[in-house]
């Protein structure tokens, strides 16, 4: 099982990113809160590995610190939690918050997220409490900075970032309404996400 990859980040279309670790290209999915302390392109980079075997496919979820991870292997054990959803809600909420808002039983708070309704948040309150319970919270979670991609013109940084909240489980519509409201001068892709994704939590 693959645990740690260190190579040179060749991709990055959220929520897959390409890692090259001697010749050899790495697809991994990971949550936005990843993305945002990824560097810039072929630059190396090291990340926290969780490798989910199927009868189709070996797929590869990343993550930047061991709190990502430990929540993600926890999430996916949850009746109705795939994956999909894991990184989705890693993507909306930091690891901390997430703890805080089972530890305070803040159905809202999960709701907030795409793809969680009332029973899921319940659910997720339910079975992740006692998990939670010794759960040590660093603030990690936010000293990360974001760059600017020059090579990429407005409208990419834009279409991308629409892309990736669709990808995130947001319907198009709401996707884009989601990006007309922020201020996108001088922006990233990744920056701007993480506003959005921001603004529906409040």
């Amino acid at each position: 099982m693959i645990g740690r990859l260190s190579g040179t980040l060749i991709q990055k279309q959220p929520p897959l990113l390409m890692i090259d670790v001697h010749g050899v290209g790495y697809e991994v999915q990971a949550p936005m809160s990843t993305f945002y302390s990824l560097p810039e392109l072929d630059k190396p980079v090291v990340l926290l590995i969780h490798m989910v075997v199927r009868e189709d496919a070996q797929l590869l979820y990343g993550f930047y610190n061991e709190s990502e991870r430990r929540l993600f292997k926890s999430l996916i054990k949850v009746n109705g939690v795939g994956p999909k959803l894991g990184l989705t809600i890693l993507s909306g909420i930091s690891a901390n918050e997430f703890v805080q808002v089972v530890k305070n039983n803040d159905e809202s708070g999960l709701v907030r997220l795409p793809g969680i309704g009332k029973k899921t948040a319940q659910r997720l309150i339910v079975e992740m409490k006692d998990r939670l319970d010794d759960w040590d919270t660093p603030s990690v979670d936010d000293k990360t900075s974001i760059e600017s991609d020059n090579l990429n013109s407005g409208q990419d940084i834009i279409k991308e970032a629409t892309s990736a909240l669709i990808a995130l489980g947001y319907k198009p519509v709401e996707a884009s309404k989601m990006i007309s409201k922020l201020d996108k001068q001088d922006q990233s892709s990744e920056s701007l996400i993480k506003q959005a994704l921001k603004n529906t939590v409040r």
